[in-house]
């Protein structure tokens, strides 16, 4: 798919921003992907119902989605497993280093002015812009 959709990107745009405040408003809660999924490896700080609930519904969403007719692309990755693996690595030490991913700094934090949260997302874009230009363009490794 690389068509651009600006309607369903809207609409998407609008449910994750709408989901974000009514997780922030009824029970206080950052809709962080990476603090709700280190919350689930450490059942004993509580609160795990809620995290659960949130992560089921992300799946969910995905499977009703494409009940509904939504388009459900295939997703192709042309890296090794070692890449894969050493990718997830990196971007995990990254998420604890920063304090947060990109839905808690980009979505959630930004919303809120948190200066923090928009250093942390501008980061993020300019690391992945130059991971992007390196490979693809620099080691020659793009598609």
């Amino acid at each position: 798919m690389t068509e651009f959709t600006p309607w369903s990107a809207l609409a998407g745009g609008t449910l994750i921003g709408l989901a974000s405040a009514v997780l922030l408003l009824s029970a206080g809660r950052i809709a962080g992907i990476s603090g709700i999924t280190a919350g689930l490896l450490r059942p004993w700080h509580g609160g795990g119902v809620w995290r659960w609930m949130f992560i089921v519904g992300l799946i969910l969403g995905t499977v009703l989605y494409g009940l509904f007719g939504g388009n459900l692309a295939a997703v192709q990755i042309d890296a090794n497993t070692a890449t894969l693996i050493g990718g997830g690595l990196l971007v995990g030490f990254g998420t604890r280093l920063g304090g947060g991913c990109t839905s808690g700094h980009g979505v959630c934090g930004i919303s809120r002015f948190s200066i923090r949260s928009i250093t942390a997302t501008l980061i993020f874009m300019a690391t992945a812009a130059a991971v992007v230009f390196v490979t693809h363009h620099v080691l020659g490794g793009g598609a």
